[in-house]
This record gives structure tokens, C-alpha cells and sequence, in this order.
């Protein structure tokens, strides 16, 4: 792979990151909000408050949770969108790169571990809303295997960002063959 295909690629994965973090709030968002419906329309509802988002109380509480796992993984892929290409320059500094890169895996890999909880879900269960939980969708657990792919798709895009390009060597320039004596 050509050096320069294989660092427009890795930035790219980059990119995916902050991307897959979003689209892990928005589907959050639509998941909560179809719950909080359900919710509301159900047998069980007592007539509680609704905001003008038409989130009842439970639907803000599991969308704060949601929202703020997006935001800590959605910053830490930013930094790794900045730290990628700066690996990639050499110099001063790459040490110090690669050791916040090491610690930045902490808040992703404990964003990724509060996806797979299921905090919808789970809250859901403690406060007994079991018209929330019946709203949730059937493809919202799978959500949370979109942080894991963005995690793992920075991996790659830091992998590649971040090789060093071979030292060229100098080039000699090329002389003419001097003719032989003849002997």
C-alpha cells in the first residue's frame, strides 16, 4: 500500500470515530424517545411530567446517560482525530503522544462498557416502567456495538496515521562509464 493511500485511509478511520459516536447519541435519542411514547400511552402511566421534548421523567434520566457516554467517547475520538496525524510528523513530542494515546483507551473502553449495560434498560427496570421498557425497540441493544467499532476503527486509522515513513537515501548521481583503456 502506497504510503500516501495508506495515511488518506487511516485518516479516514479517524474521522469514523467521532462519527460512530454520533450516530450512537442519534439512535440513542430515537430509542429513548419511541420508549418514552410508549411509556406515556401505556396502562401503567400515572400522568407524570412530560418535557417539551415529550421525554417523561424516566426518557431525560436514560437520555443524560446516553448522551453523556456519546460526549466522553465522542471527545476522546476527537482526540485521537488529532493525535493520529501528529504521530505520523515525528519529533519531539511523539512520546508524549503515544502515552496520552495509551491512556485515552480508559474513558473509550468505559464508554463502550456503559453502552453494553444498557442504561434505557436498565433504568427502565429500576423504576419499574415496564411500558418503557416494552417501547425500547428491538434494534436498540445493537447500538452499542458502535462504539466498540469506532474504537476499533481509530486503532486502525492510528496504526496507519501514524507509521513512520522509511528514511529516503540520499541519492548519488549517476556518472557515465569511463572508457577503458585498451591494453
Amino acid at each position: 500500500m502506497a504510503g500516501g493511500l495508506g495515511r488518506r485511509i487511516g485518516v479516514a478511520l479517524l474521522v469514523s470515530g467521532p462519527v460512530l459516536a454520533v450516530a450512537y447519541a442519534l439512535a440513542g435519542r430515537t430509542a429513548v424517545g419511541r420508549a418514552a411514547e410508549a411509556q406515556a400511552r401505556g396502562p401503567g402511566w400515572r400522568g407524570g411530567r412530560i418535557d417539551a421534548d415529550g421525554l417523561t421523567s424516566l426518557g431525560v434520566d436514560a437520555w443524560r446517560v446516553v448522551a453523556v457516554t456519546a460526549l466522553v467517547v465522542g471527545v476522546t475520538a476527537l482526540a485521537y482525530l488529532v493525535i493520529g496525524p501528529l504521530l505520523g510528523r515525528g519529533g519531539r513530542g511523539r512520546t508524549f503522544l503515544l502515552v496520552l494515546s495509551g491512556f485515552l483507551i480508559v474513558p473509550y473502553a468505559l464508554g463502550c462498557v456503559v453502552a453494553f449495560v444498557n442504561p434505557p434498560r436498565l433504568l427502565g427496570g429500576l423504576y419499574q416502567a415496564a411500558d418503557f421498557v416494552a417501547g425500547l425497540p428491538a434494534w436498540q441493544p445493537a447500538t452499542a456495538f458502535l462504539l466498540p467499532a469506532a474504537g476499533l476503527a481509530q486503532a486502525v486509522g492510528l496504526a496507519l496515521t501514524a507509521r513512520r515513513r522509511p528514511a529516503v537515501a540520499p541519492r548519488t548521481p549517476v556518472r557515465a562509464e569511463e572508457p577503458r583503456p585498451a591494453s
